[in-house]
């Protein structure tokens, strides 16, 4: 085999090639013929090294094996560039065409999906989001400013996010006048998985009272961002969700950025919080997202082998008469607990007065409700994989809102936590919307 090595340019319009097996003999090839093979091969031309010791001004002489071989050679090259250009060229077009068939297909899945369901559900899909997208960032932002303004206890907290239960009730008077829905029948196994879920929601709020206590809302929102890893366990395990990959490392992902938040504990603790107290609210909160993970799944469960999808008016019921569990338990114990008494001693201690205090209570228990009510539309309507994500898009609106309005310190850890957290967010639902639109394929 002949190799053809380009060593140099001898003169403006030559390059020099050296034959590999020779040491006598350069082969000179105008470079302004390199794009044509042909060309390139007749203005060949042999010089004998030899007689000048490479000096440059040797006789020259024509090619003729010599010459025949090379051109063979510079003929085969550009044979073959043409071809690995034409084989570039169809994989780049297949490519874009491959990338034009997936939108076109996504696209038409999503208008397939879309036509596939009356306006009235996509309506009551987005009121039922946008409220957990609005109302529990809002219930949040209202925990922390209790305690900021000189509220002390968590059972009060609690109590008031589910003292608005009358409103889902409320709510329920226009399906049964106007839209003439029946009331559902209380059956003792329906009873018991209200008042099941009851204990839970109380227990849930709790833990989050604890939370907020001690971490800033940032923080807080940030750690409860776990739930969505906590609604994909549940989901498989009670509502039998599939676990696909993009879960499993939404999980993963989600665990890092809980992590570095707790990594990153000294940043933003407030004045007058220990260490101990600090771990203590990151400990609640944990627990808190997991349990809130746990009802979401539970009442998915309720939905499809009790309720059934019937009507929307099912989601009012449940909330209602959780809610109304929920109520009853928190009651008990801040009865128990000397909380009462302890209102009013807050209420007259409350920065900017007793009515700001009422605020306070009235408009978290509102906001609770609705956040609530939001999700249980959202699980009845779709499922709790949609319902994990919405409650946990809503973590960088409460983060940024801390900070704007509460003057939450935003640490570089709490950042890249944030932006970790968006990461497991976006490959959950990339994953999850994809294996859907390929099983429905």
């Amino acid at each position: 085999m002949m190799i053809i090595k380009v060593v140099g340019d001898v003169s403006p319009g030559e390059a020099v090639c050296w034959l590999g097996c020779s040491s006598k003999s350069s082969i000179i090839i105008s470079s302004s013929s390199l794009g044509d093979p042909e060309s390139a091969a007749s203005s060949l031309a042999v010089r004998d090294s030899a007689t000048d010791g490479g000096s440059g001004g040797g006789r020259w002489r024509g090619t003729s094996a010599a010459t025949a071989t090379v051109r063979d050679a510079i003929i085969m090259s550009s044979r073959s560039q043409r071809e690995v250009a034409a084989m570039e060229e169809t994989s780049s077009e297949a490519a874009d065409h491959s990338l034009r068939q997936k939108a076109a297909a996504m696209v038409a899945s999503s208008m397939e999906t879309y036509r596939s369901k009356p306006m009235s559900f996509w309506l009551l899909l987005v009121l039922s989001a946008g409220a957990m997208l609005t109302a529990f960032p809002a219930s949040s932002l209202l925990s922390r400013l209790y305690y900021n303004n000189g509220g002390q206890s968590k059972w009060i907290l609690s109590w008031s996010a589910v003292a608005g239960w009358p409103l889902p009730a409320l709510l329920l008077l226009p399906c049964y006048l106007v839209g003439k829905a029946a009331p559902t029948p209380l059956s003792p196994e329906l009873c018991a998985w209200y008042a099941l879920l009851g204990l839970l929601s109380a227990a849930d709020n709790l833990m989050y009272a604890w939370a907020y206590a001690y971490l800033p809302a940032s923080t807080a929102s940030l750690v409860a961002a776990s739930s969505l890893a906590f609604s994909a366990l549940f989901g498989c395990a009670i509502a039998k969700n599939r676990l696909r990959l993009s879960s499993l490392n939404a999980v993963v992902v989600i665990t890092a950025g809980v992590v570095i938040i707790a990594l990153d504990s000294g940043s933003d603790r407030y004045p007058g919080i220990t260490g101990r107290q600090y771990a203590l609210g990151l400990v609640w909160d944990v627990l808190g997202s997991a349990l809130h993970g746990l009802i979401f799944a539970l009442s998915e469960l309720v939905f499809v082998r009790v309720l059934g999808r019937r009507s929307f008016h099912v989601v009012l019921e449940q909330q209602a008469m959780v809610s109304l569990c929920a109520f009853a338990f928190t009651t008990v114990g801040l009865a128990v607990g000397g909380g009462f008494p302890a209102m009013r001693r807050e209420a007259a201690a409350f920065r900017h007065g007793e009515a700001s205090y009422a605020m306070v209570m009235v408009w978290s228990a509102v906001t609770f409700q609705l956040g609530v009510l939001g999700g249980t539309g959202v699980l009845f309507l779709a499922s709790t994989v949609l319902a994990g994500v919405l409650n946990a898009v809503r973590v960088p609106v409460t983060s940024i809102a801390a900070v704007i309005w509460f003057h939450d310190p935003m640490s570089g850890f709490k950042i890249l936590s944030l932006l970790i957290t968006v990461w497991g967010f976006g490959s959950y639902m990339v994953g999850h919307s994809s294996t859907k639109k390929a099983s429905t394929n």
